[in-house]
């Protein structure tokens, strides 16, 4: 290629950033974004590029109280940047985009495109119109176009992957509005997410965790119960597939069968992620959540009779309207029955649009404050208390990419052992990269995380590990100039079915 070429290319280059908020569903989609952008012929832009970048897209969240706020925020940042660059684009996607659909364009016309939950693989072609018509394009689908996992991607781990099972949500939860946004549930077909995991297996993958709105209740749109235990039984099948997780599961569903498929399937691993949100039952009913602090303890009691070593974490919101001090100390009483590996606690926030938003009993801010404070003490001294059981275990970690802020300075690397827990280690002799395995004896614990100071006694070299050079070898191997090409039109083939083959979040 003439230099003259390469300055015709890097003209023609089109660069994108995707910034993400809320759950791990939306996590997953930004990879689908990704892919379809990078198949349309735009380039990832580098890190902290902030904004400067030729399409610029926000896969939104309508959770939190003051989500509207923060993206106007970015938007209003992002509007004398469009300014000075002819032909920069904004799409704005996701539940929030689901929610206020005409509302974003009127407030920052400057956004090119709008697009829901339901119709992400528009995208390229959205934004193409965009340019070429010079208007906004909003376009919302009412209902779910085709299944995510049917769309390109560009999966930000080459070792580990999301693997979505379903979409949408059937409860009624009164403090969340993602089933209005993300619609009923709907089950993907068993062999189709067989054939998925298939064929990142056969990439090098060797983790993937199931993912859903509500993961256990797969099954439901397709009439088996127990679809969710044949699943995870099925996944211990596949060769090559080392760890198994899934996320989030709700204890309404959670049966026996799938405690049984846990504890019977090697690579399913030790760990559970279960919402509880509230500890009274006075604060379950009024959120609509289907059991209560029996029913969930009880599903803790027969997990750890079944598993061991589980590490069980859960989700907690403080101050939800009408809790009283009593209802509180209730949370208080589960959280030290259940003694979670970690909780991820949230302050009560109004979320528009749903039911909990408008009810009497609304919590004054300090009060909810403090009991969160209280709440996060215990939660603290529980965490490092179980984290201090692990010194003196040997565990098969598998190594990570950038969970280690201190790495550098401190020498080590850092992995994930099997229930999940976060382990810095003495980085060895051999060389380990991301994906790889290798084994060690816990010498330290921390709340949060465990070390391991000593030599590593065992490092395995996997094809994950293999799959992660290849990825960052091809990464520093691309060309400076990448000609732009056209937007596929309508929705993409879906992966072929494997030989063989037969959701926040709540």
């Amino acid at each position: 290629m003439s230099s003259s070429d390469r300055s015709r290319a890097v003209d023609l280059t089109r660069t994108y950033e995707v910034r993400t908020y809320g759950c791990q569903m939306n996590v997953h989609d930004s990879e689908r974004l990704s892919g379809l952008l990078e198949g349309a012929g735009y380039v990832r832009a580098p890190e902290g590029s902030d904004g400067d970048a030729d399409v610029v897209v926000f896969n939104t969240c309508a959770v939190r109280e003051n989500a509207d706020n923060r993206l106007y925020g970015n938007l209003g940042r992002l509007a004398p940047m469009k300014t000075k660059r002819p032909g920069m684009q904004i799409a704005v996607g996701g539940c929030l985009a689901q929610k206020d659909r005409d509302t974003i364009v009127k407030r920052a016309p400057w956004v090119d495109v709008v697009f829901g939950t339901h119709n992400i693989g528009k995208l390229p072609v959205l934004l193409e119109r965009a340019r070429v018509q010079e208007e906004a394009q909003v376009e919302i689908a009412e209902s779910l176009e085709a299944f995510p996992s049917t769309l390109p991607t560009r999966r930000e781990s080459a070792y580990a992957a999301w693997v979505s099972i379903s979409v949408g949500c059937n409860n009624t939860c009164t403090f969340c509005i993602v089933p209005a946004l993300r619609g009923k549930e709907k089950d993907r077909r068993t062999g189709d997410i067989l054939a998925e995991i298939e064929a990142l297996v056969g990439e090098g993958v060797s983790e993937i965790t199931l993912l859903g709105q509500n993961v256990n209740a797969y099954g439901t749109d397709i009439g088996d119960r127990e679809a969710f235990s044949k699943l995870l039984r099925a996944c211990g099948k596949i060769d090559g597939l080392e760890r198994v997780r899934f996320t989030s599961p709700h204890p309404r569903d959670f049966t026996d069968d799938v405690i049984a498929a846990m504890a019977e399937t090697p690579n399913v691993m030790p760990q559970l992620h279960m919402p509880m949100q509230s500890g009274s039952d006075t604060v379950l009913k009024a959120m609509r959540r289907s059991y209560r602090q029996d029913r969930f303890l009880g599903i803790i009691d027969k997990v750890r009779a079944s598993i061991p070593h589980a590490a069980i974490t859960t989700d907690i919101i403080v101050g939800f309207p009408g809790e009283t001090e009593e209802d509180f100390e209730q949370t208080l009483h589960a959280v030290r029955e259940a003694r979670f590996a970690q909780a991820f606690t949230f302050q009560y926030s109004k979320r528009p649009g749903t039911p909990a938003a408008t009810m009497e009993g609304q919590i004054p801010k300090e009060v909810v404050q403090e009991r969160y404070m209280r709440l996060s003490a215990l939660q603290e001294e529980i965490s490092w208390d179980e984290n201090k059981k692990q010194v003196g275990r040997t565990l098969e970690l598998m190594v990570a990419e950038g969970e280690g802020r201190k790495d550098g300075a401190t020498h080590r690397l850092s992995g994930r052992a099997p229930d999940n827990r976060l382990v810095h280690f003495t980085k060895p002799d051999a060389e380990v990269r991301p994906g790889d395995v290798v084994t060690v004896e816990i010498t330290y614990a921390a709340p949060h995380h465990l070390l391991a100071e000593g030599a590593t006694l065992d490092v395995r070299r996997t094809r994950a590990g293999d799959a992660w050079e290849k990825r960052n070898t091809a990464e520093a191997a691309k060309p400076v100039g990448v000609m732009l090409g056209l937007p596929q039109i309508g929705v993409p083939e879906p992966l072929p079915v494997a030989a063989g083959s037969g959701c926040g979040l709540d």
